[in-house]
């Protein structure tokens, strides 16, 4: 009997092939001007002094020609830095931390669900059913005024909420930075669904006495992903204001936002969104290099809002007993994969290395000429990122996430341990999430990071910074009390 051939893909560990093809590829060019520069130093070593000599006179340049020659690289460098843009840089960031007299474990919010006349038994069950799958924990809050019995929140009860979480951030983020209110050249605020007059924007210059001249924004209904919405602003004031500071402010105000109705695509939020909020600092100050924790290096916006489908999945309306709710679309997660998908054929080519690229064009080739059911190259975005902040909307947002992007379990660990810890807190989920990476100490000099959030609307957004120093654990912040119990096991039904 002919000896049988030996079965590849035991013998050879295919990852180690798709390592060595990587490698080859991402330095490709170095291996082709390694010989070459080789070969060039090796012929002039075998010159002669001589040589050198005649072949430098051969070259006659007069002072004409070099005066011009200087004058045309002068005026090259000059449109080159000129035309560059400024380097953004987080100098730091701040988060909220409810306090513990805001806690809502599952027994209070289905015992207030349960006492509470205007929900029916159906919709009781139905947000206990929610909650138990949601991959929320038992610590998430809820502002004071949705702690009473029945919750009538007014005008008052949201301004103390936005007080107290907006106030409470931005003391912490001018503690940490050392700088004063009176630094601060730029200002943008986002909350989606409280938006009062005078605006969130002018309760913070007006609390802390801002310069009159501050240029101040105020962002509203632009949903969960607006948090990366006011960095972009806040990057692009910062190109045309040489030398200054943007502080970015993001929240949600839920107190005004209790929907007490029966309809099951409003209750959803009930049970997911909990208080948060979060400041950063933002320069393009050379002499914060040094300190910033981060660099900017991209921000991809995607608006799917000319398609209607797109446009009222996440829609705020009245129900037929005339509540106001934000209904959830049942077709949410298929919007937020379209999304996705075309925010990351944006993005992919300033982030993923050559290897990749090559691999998704072949991929593409092969489907448009050959078979066009051919299945689709994902490219392999771990080779761009080390760190990944997904929003904390749901569970199910980050379980799409982890199975389209194939990432691991650890690559999602920060946002689902958020989503656990502090519930859905909106537009400023991101920075818990990455919090959290910093407080289990894995943040290095050079790392990565990949924000990605979803937004009403619907939009997906997507933002990559780059560690500039390595970071040290925190000795405060959201995760200070409770790091060390983390990572905690999520089942997927919490009976109740």
């Amino acid at each position: 009997m002919p000896p049988t051939l030996p079965d590849f893909s035991s013998s050879v560990r295919l990852k180690y092939v798709k390592r060595g093809y990587q490698y080859l590829v991402n330095n490709f060019l170095t291996f082709l001007l390694v010989p070459a520069m080789a070969t060039l130093a090796i012929h002039i070593v075998r010159l002669g002094p001589d040589d050198i000599l005649a072949l430098w006179r051969s070259l006659e340049f007069d002072a004409v020609q070099m005066l011009f020659f200087a004058l045309v690289m002068v005026f090259l460098g000059t449109v080159y830095f000129m035309s560059r843009p400024r380097p953004v840089f987080l100098v730091d960031y701040a988060c909220f931390k409810p306090p513990v007299t805001c806690r809502v474990p599952f027994s209070t919010f289905m015992e207030h669900s349960n006492l509470l006349e205007h929900f029916d038994k159906k919709s009781v069950g139905f947000q206990m059913r929610i909650l138990e799958r949601s991959g929320l924990g038992e610590d998430t809050c809820l502002p004071p005024a949705l702690h009473y019995l029945p919750p009538k929140p007014n005008m008052e009860d949201a301004r103390a909420e936005a007080q107290l979480v907006i106030f409470s951030s931005l003391d912490d983020l001018f503690k940490k930075t050392g700088i004063r209110p009176k630094d601060v050249d730029i200002l943008v605020v986002n909350c989606s669904l409280f938006s009062p007059t005078p605006s969130l924007s002018a309760m913070i210059i007006n609390k802390y006495k801002m310069r009159s001249n501050v240029r101040s924004f105020n962002l509203s209904g632009m949903g969960c992903s607006a948090g990366l919405i006011s960095v972009d602003l806040a990057r692009d004031m910062l190109q045309v204001h040489p030398n200054s500071y943007a502080v970015v402010v993001s929240t949600e105000i839920i107190s005004p936002n209790w929907y007490a109705g029966n309809e099951r695509s409003m209750l959803l939020p009930n049970c997911l969104f909990r208080m948060g909020g979060a400041a950063i600092l933002l320069s393009n100050r050379r002499r914060e290099r040094s300190r910033a924790k981060y660099r900017l290096l991209h921000v991809v916006r995607t608006h799917k809002g000319a398609e209607d489908r797109a446009y009222k999945c996440v829609y705020e309306e009245e129900d037929k007993a005339g509540k106001v709710g934000i209904s959830l679309s049942k077709d949410l997660m298929v919007i937020a994969g379209e999304a996705l998908k075309s925010n990351i054929t944006t993005i992919g080519p300033l982030v993923l290395p050559a290897s990749e690229q090559l691999l998704f064009v072949f991929s593409l080739i092969g489907r448009k000429i050959f078979n066009p059911n051919l299945r689709p190259y994902i490219p392999d975005f771990k080779q761009a990122f080390e760190h990944f902040c997904i929003h904390a909307g749901g569970r199910a947002v980050i379980d799409e996430l982890e199975k389209n992007l194939q990432l691991s379990a650890q690559h999602v660990e920060a946002s689902r341990m958020t989503l656990h810890r502090f519930g859905n807190t909106s537009s400023s989920s991101l920075w818990y999430e990455l919090s959290y990476i910093e407080s289990k100490g894995r943040m290095k000099k050079g790392d990565r990071v990949w924000q990605i959030a979803f937004g009403s609307g619907f939009k997906c957004n997507s933002a990559v910074w780059k560690c500039n120093r390595s970071i040290k654990v925190p000795v405060d912040g959201p995760w200070s009390d409770c790091i060390q119990k983390y990572p905690v096991y999520i089942p997927e039904v919490v009976k109740l």
